[in-house]
């Protein structure tokens, strides 16, 4: 990847990182070589023989239309145990997300942010206010459910989206916490629970409010299933509600929604049950070893989190898409940095969680870039470019303050930006994990520099 311009890929839009395929063409097919903490897939699922599987029915899968989506739905809805009526499968969650607005949502919606950027997007494209309550860095960016309650009675929001674990940080609410906070906002039009997710949370051995959800008239899960599988090019996801709102969106999508490859995984899975356990409980230690390595980096906070992925705050004095660039350039990998969500900055990334060699990679290629560091000793270049954190001139420059969307209120709420200075506080060893708690904060971090945060705030 060094020399290419691929990195310039990502300053031609501010609303999402550019897709593998665009660097691939970007990269003159070198795309192969990069290692990606970008994208939020489970590296376990598919199984190597189902991929082979796949491939020895390509020609099938491409040449024939696919079968209704309520066949599909039927065969869903039969591995999973659910009721069919409550359920409603589209091309992937985002499409699910466009007909809950066009729907659903009627002139304002509630959200907790930083978040998944369609969550805030969707809306303001069809003239709905957007309300976003910041959720502050000293208290791990996790959601406190009183507040948002009164932060919805103060803006007078008809709807909410809660995501359980949040993007970009993880941040999970107890599945008790978050019935509450369901009963407390039964009068709103719509809730929108997102479990994109929770499949990779191990904090509670039910977390999920699926079966609830269908029982109340105003609440919609969604689930994602392109991300759970490993599968996100399949574009498959559902949502889970009573009867009234799934049949709502399932009139509105088309007969044909899903393809023929969301067809043949669906149709696999009742066979693949162990295997998709097995990668699930693979991904979970994971993130406990990544977790740990990562806060082994002076500087780095690394966020607790409930998700396939970690949101980590760089040290002082980092800009994250200048070192998002020089990882992909010089070192072939791709990670997410967030500036462009609401509530977020330069100085985070989100890295996707994935098995331990590429975890090396990442942090061999992080030490270097940062450091100046090796934890190999390949040959040198001949002019070996500067660290980012060695022998710089002075702060560097800020990063550009993104323009506020014009029907987007934020709410006025502070939020701590203690930073972590060079050479003080290095972040200790993560201690064992323990169950969520009900209280406050409603996490255990593993991090010792984030617990020292919320111990002070």
């Amino acid at each position: 990847m060094a020399g290419s311009n691929v990195t310039a890929l990502f300053r031609a839009s501010t609303a999402h990182s550019p897709s593998y395929f665009t660097l691939s063409r970007a990269s003159g097919g070198a795309s192969g070589e990069i290692t990606d903490f970008c994208i939020p897939c489970n590296p376990y699922f598919p199984t190597p023989a189902m991929f082979d599987e796949l491939g020895g029915r390509l020609r099938e899968i491409l040449t024939y239309s696919p079968s209704s989506a309520d066949t599909i739905t039927a065969e869903l809805c039969q591995v999973l145990g659910l009721n069919p009526q409550t359920v409603a499968m589209g091309n992937g969650s985002t499409e699910l997300i466009t007909w809950i607005d066009h729907l659903l949502v009627k002139e304002s919606l509630a959200v907790p942010g930083p978040t998944f950027r369609r969550r805030t997007d969707q809306p303001m494209e069809t003239g709905k206010r957007v309300d976003m309550l910041l959720l502050p860095e000293a208290h791990g960016f996790g959601l406190d459910p009183a507040a948002f309650v009164q932060f919805v009675r103060t803006r007078g929001s008809r709807a909410a989206v809660i995501c359980n674990p949040n993007n970009p940080d993880g941040g999970y609410l107890p599945k008790q916490q978050l019935l509450a906070l369901l009963d407390s906002l039964q009068d709103l039009d719509l809730i929108v629970v997102d479990e994109s997710f929770l499949e990779f949370a191990d904090a509670e051995s039910d977390p999920s409010v699926a079966a609830e959800a269908v029982l109340r008239t105003n609440v919609i899960v969604l689930r994602s299933l392109g991300k759970n599988f490993g599968l996100h090019g399949v574009r498959f996801g559902y949502l889970v509600s009573n009867p009234s709102l799934a049949g709502k969106v399932r009139a509105a999508l088309p007969k044909w929604n899903l393809n023929s490859f969301a067809e043949t995984v669906v149709f696999m899975l009742k066979e693949h049950r162990q295997e998709y356990a097995e990668s699930l409980l693979q991904a979970r230690r994971d993130r406990q070893e990544m977790t740990y390595r990562l806060s082994q980096l002076p500087g780095l906070t690394v966020y607790p989190s409930q998700g396939n992925f970690l949101y980590v705050r760089l040290p002082e004095g980092v800009d994250g898409s200048v070192l998002r660039d020089r990882l992909l350039a010089e070192h072939g990998v791709l990670v997410r940095e967030c500036s462009n969500k609401i509530g977020s900055s330069s100085r985070f990334l989100r890295l996707v969680v994935r098995p331990q060699q590429d975890v090396l990679r990442l942090l061999s290629a992080m030490e270097q870039v940062l450091y100046g560091q090796r934890t190999q000793a390949p040959e040198p270049p001949p002019q070996p470019l500067a660290p980012m954190l060695a022998q710089l001139p002075g702060p560097m420059p800020a990063a550009q303050p993104q323009p506020q969307a014009q029907r987007l209120a934020l709410a006025q709420q502070p939020v701590s930006a203690r930073g972590l200075a060079r050479g003080q506080d290095r972040p200790t060893p993560m201690e064992p994990a323990s169950a969520l708690s009900g209280g406050t904060g409603g996490y255990t971090s593993g991090t010792a520099a984030v617990d020292r945060l919320i111990g002070q705030a």
